[in-house]
């Protein structure tokens, strides 16, 4: 069975790692008051003063956080979601 497939990134080991280690939640500090925000947010508002404060980088090299967003981003498309939906069933049926 043939599989159509576009090039092939270079996917190391580390790159996965750091996506298992990915918090859940970013740790922020602003008006020395610490908070969370969602890890994927460009952007947090401090709940001290109110001050939308840039939590992400918008560099030219690519951070994990990019990764999700390619990822989430192709869920978009028709399909994508359903696919992810069944694939997030089969590995909570089997984490190994």
């Amino acid at each position: 069975m043939s599989v159509n497939k576009t090039a092939e990134p270079e996917v190391t080991s580390a790159l996965l790692e750091a996506i298992a280690a990915l918090p859940v939640r970013r740790e922020v500090q602003h008006c020395g008051a610490p908070f969370t925000a969602a890890p994927l947010d460009l952007y947090a508002t401090c709940p001290v003063c109110g001050t939308r404060v840039k939590v992400r980088g918008f560099s030219a090299v690519p951070e994990v956080e990019d990764v999700f967003d390619a990822v989430l981003g192709w869920m978009l498309q028709p399909g994508g979601e359903a696919a992810a939906q069944a694939r997030l069933a089969g590995i909570a049926a089997d984490p190994d």
